[in-house]
């Protein structure tokens, strides 16, 4: 029995919500590109911050000892991982903890490696720290990606590289790594003195048939060989309230962490940010569950709907994320020409593949399905007649 209604439509338009106000767009607009969720948070993160704006005071806030505690039964019980309280560095955001570890690991003209197509901030938090991309392509194996070991070790043996930037599960490419892959990458990171930066913001948003596992969980090694990066935001739609965590075992490695996140100032957090992980951690977890359903059910009926009226396009699998990573090689068009057609005539706003790296980006789109199904749906349709004759 379903208890949460995902189907509701709720009308962000007028919230400056920068989603659905950007002011370069038709009133019209269906937004599928930046990735956060059109769906009414879960209702006891609700209530909480309700009880707290009822409060009425906003000063500077402390983190709990509970914050840490949630933390911890979170992903013990739900990934089998146990966190000690002081590996924990409470920060904003994934993106500022991305750049304080990469400050903290590598000096500027060393070379973080990363997985190609990639979240598009990765490659502006690496060239923030002077730092210099190193791409390892993924490989189109099916409608997958999956590691090019011999490429990938082949860079990691570059004594420049000093750091790997895993996503995991990743975007765009919708993977969720398996414990063997994960095992195989420390395993090569450690011969060549490569740590490894896991950033696992999406971690709970997994499709059924697949599992989500922590990097460091995989092992002592993958532990004391890692920075882990997370956060409820992308899993419980939070990315307002500004909070994620930094977890290191490593106790130097994470001074430099704390003193990067000093330098950047991003050391203190608003007052709801903790309130509302505490409740997601603590009281949501059947929210998540049911949400999973249902973009999966999204998912399928993109999939569906592409097979019967776009049938030139090829839908990739979704493991992982609710960012769909679809082949358009098949169109007349470039990545950047096809977005463009499609926010002109159809009104619908996604992601063109470049940016997510150039070369392994082109001739893919992004599309955010984290929306309602009759949303969805109308956005599709649009698409599909927009490209009539084009693609």
């Amino acid at each position: 029995m379903k208890k949460y209604d995902f189907d509701n439509v709720v009308n962000r338009r007028g919230t400056n919500c920068y989603k659905w106000d950007d002011g370069a767009m038709p009133e019209d607009i269906i937004p599928m590109w930046v990735a956060d969720m059109d769906f009414s948070v879960a209702p006891e993160i609700q209530r909480a911050l309700k009880e707290r704006v009822e409060h009425g005071v906003f000063g500077y806030a402390m983190v709990p000892e509970s914050y840490y505690e949630a933390i911890i039964s979170w992903f013990g019980r739900r990934h089998n991982w146990a966190i000690n309280k002081e590996w924990i560095i409470y920060t904003t955001g994934v993106v500022p903890a991305v750049s304080a570890t990469i400050k903290a690991l590598a000096m500027p003209g060393e070379k973080i490696l990363m997985q190609t197509p990639a979240y598009n901030c990765f490659f502006s938090s690496i060239r923030n720290q002077g730092c210099l991309v190193e791409e390892t392509p993924l490989l189109r194996k099916g409608d997958t990606y999956v590691m090019d070991w011999d490429d990938f070790e082949r860079r990691c043996a570059d004594e420049k590289v000093v750091a790997f930037l895993l996503c995991n599960p990743h975007n765009p490419a919708g993977r969720v790594w398996t414990k063997e892959e994960l095992l195989k990458m420390n395993e090569i990171c450690m011969e060549h003195n490569v740590r490894v930066v896991s950033d696992e913001i999406h971690c709970e948003l997994v499709m059924p048939g697949h599992r989500f596992t922590p990097f460091a969980s995989v092992s002592n090694d993958c532990l004391n060989n890692s920075v882990t990066l997370n956060s409820p935001t992308k899993n419980f739609n939070l990315a307002g309230l500004q909070i994620a965590n930094i977890i290191c075992s490593d106790a130097e490695l994470r001074r430099r962490i704390n003193r990067a996140i000093n330098i950047f100032e991003v050391c203190d957090v608003n007052p709801f940010g903790p309130i509302a992980l505490e409740a997601a951690y603590n009281k949501s977890e059947d929210w998540i569950d049911e949400l999973n359903n249902y973009l999966f059910g999204n998912y399928n009926a993109l999939k569906e709907f592409f097979a019967q009226n776009i049938p030139a396009f090829e839908v990739l699998r979704l493991e992982g994320t609710y960012l769909v990573w679809v082949d358009v090689r098949n169109s007349k068009l470039t990545s950047d020409e096809l977005i463009e057609l499609l926010f002109e005539r159809a009104h619908v706003r996604l992601n063109s593949g470049t940016m997510y790296g150039q070369s392994a980006g082109e001739g893919y789109i992004r599309i955010n399905i984290a929306t309602s199904r009759l949303i969805l749906m109308e956005a599709l349709q649009r698409i599909s007649q927009a490209l009539q004759g084009v693609s």
